[in-house]
Parts: structure tokens; sequence; C-alpha cells
């Protein structure tokens, strides 16, 4: 594929996702969503099969953006779907809209409920930046509790001080530690509340770096860990055996050496891990908060054309 052929809707899009200025699971699915939208009101006069054709390129290039994010391929795949209809255009249109109508009022479904799970006077860990897990925490506290959040700094790209900006914002009492000290502080935390990049179809999350021994912490202090994660982070191909690729970002958002270092030190910069669905209490959707071991049944309901037209 030709990736100076296509639109600069697409190019700049595509550009933005990679290099993190469009950053967050829901973020990048509503960003490519909108890419395709208008990308596809660029094409006049031509006929349906290049019309096709020019919107697949187009996706395959904002796929080829981010390995991880699962919201990234759902979202081009649900836009695309359009195309297999005898009005694309109309339809590719209607579904961009439909997505990031439907984004939206999941984040604000996942906050009500997710909320209800959080008791008035609890201290509530977060890691990373998740538009979910924030919704979680601001409606819990514009409910009425008193709550504490301590938010990990997530290096090497710092999301989780945008996350306690956003919660001091609200007047929530916010402290940021650094990852290292998520041991030091986890006796005195209630719950642990996540975003998700993705779902695996026996339970697993894949989500920024640090979050599975945030878990694993949890998990031997008996305290609540939850993921919040649309449906259409669950990944539908994990059902049919595939793994999902963890992307390795540059070395250098970690650390420049000096001269005389940089062929004897090694740095590696794995942007995420996977959590195993036994340290997780539950996964909070836009439907509910289901157990680990449902997300079998959310692929099959959401995704399941996907793997019974590769099987």
């Amino acid at each position: 594929m030709k990736h100076n052929n296509n639109p600069n809707i697409i190019i700049d899009t595509h550009n933005k996702i990679k290099n993190m200025e469009i950053r967050g699971a829901g973020r990048i699915g509503r960003a490519v969503a909108s890419a395709l939208k208008e990308y596809s009101l660029t094409i006049q006069n031509i006929e349906n099969n290049e019309f096709k054709e020019k919107m697949i390129e187009a996706g395959g290039m904002l796929k080829s953006a981010r390995p991880t994010a699962v919201s990234l391929p759902n979202a081009v795949n649900y836009v695309l779907s359009g195309l297999n209809t005898n009005n694309p255009k109309e339809n590719i249109i209607l579904n961009a809209e439909k997505f990031i109508k439907s984004s939206s009022e999941a984040t604000s479904k996942i906050g009500k409920i997710g909320s209800n799970r959080i008791k008035d006077g609890w201290t509530i860990l977060t890691h990373c930046n998740s538009e979910a897990a924030i919704s979680v925490i601001k409606t819990a506290h514009n409910s009425g509790k008193n709550i504490k959040v301590i938010c990990t700094e997530t290096r090497p790209r710092n999301q989780g001080y945008l996350t306690a900006k956003a919660l001091a914002d609200e007047g929530i009492d916010t402290t940021l530690i650094v990852d290292s000290a998520v041991r030091y502080h986890i006796k005195d935390v209630d719950i642990v509340v996540v975003g998700a990049d993705a779902i695996t179809s026996n339970g697993c999350l894949v989500n920024k770096i640090g979050s599975s021994q945030i878990a694993l912490m949890a998990y031997e202090r008996k305290i609540p860990f939850l993921t919040a994660a649309e449906t259409y982070k669950f990944h539908p191909k994990t059902i049919i055996g595939e793994t999902i690729e963890i992307e390795e970002r540059a070395v250098g958002e970690i650390h420049e050496f000096e001269e005389k270092y940089k062929d004897k030190i090694k740095l590696r910069n794995p942007a995420f891990d996977i959590t195993p669905s036994q340290y997780i209490d539950g996964i909070i959707t836009e439907i509910g908060i289901i157990p680990p071991q449902g997300a079998w049944h959310i692929i099959e309901k959401y995704f399941g054309n996907v793997f019974k037209e590769t099987l």
C-alpha cells in the first residue's frame, strides 16, 4: 500500500495517533471514525468499486498507526462495514456518526455503572489516562461520595499527570506518585480502577505497561481490581487464537545516554502489558459489570461475524 497516496486527513490522523498526540483507546476510535467520514466526503464522482478501494486503503493506513489498542481496528472495521451496501458513502457516514455517538455515550454509562462499586470514604488507585476510568471516578465524586484518588505518574510519557490534573480540576482529593511507589501506597487503597486498550477472549487485560504488577499487588492484598472497557475494546480475533502484538516504542522516550554508553546499555520500551484474568474482579462495560470469564460472550455477541467468517 502506498501511504503517500492517502489524503491529508488520513495521513494527519495516522501521524497524530502514532506520535500519541491522539491517545487513549476511546479517543483513538473516535478519531479514526471521524477521519474516515471526512475522507469519504472528499471523494466525488467515482464508481462504487473505486470508492471502496480508496476507503479500504485509508482504513489500512489508519490501522497501521499503533498495533495494540483494538479500538482502532474495531472502529475502522465498524465504519467500513458500510461498504458492503448499495449506498457505501451514505452508510460510511452513518456508521462513523453512530460509532462516535455510541463511544461517547458508553463512557458516560460506564461512569454510572462503575461508580456504584465505589463506597463513600474510599481511596481509589488508577494508572495511566483512561476516559472510562476517569468517568467512574468523577461520577462517584459527583454523586456526593467523599473519595481520594492516587494516580501513578505512568512513565515514560507521564499520562498519569493528565489524569491527576483532570481529577484535581473536579475538586477531587488527588495524589500523584511515581510508578515504583505503588507497593508503598497500596496499603491505603480500597479499590483499583484502570482503563483498557484491549480485552482478550479469555478475559485478560491489555493495558498500559505497569497495569499487571498493580493488579498483582491488589490481588495479594485482596483489593478489588476493576477495568473499565467499552465493548469495542474486546478483541474479536483472540477468540480464534490470534495474539495481540505488544507495541514497543522508541527508547528515546525513556532516556538519552551519553555517547560513551549508547552502545553499552540497552533499553526496552514496551508500551503495554497483559494482566491475567484471575487478577481482575470485574470488567465495567456500558452494558454492565461482567466477570473476566464473560469476555467470550461479549465477543460472540458483538463480533461473532468476524471470527465466523474466518473459520
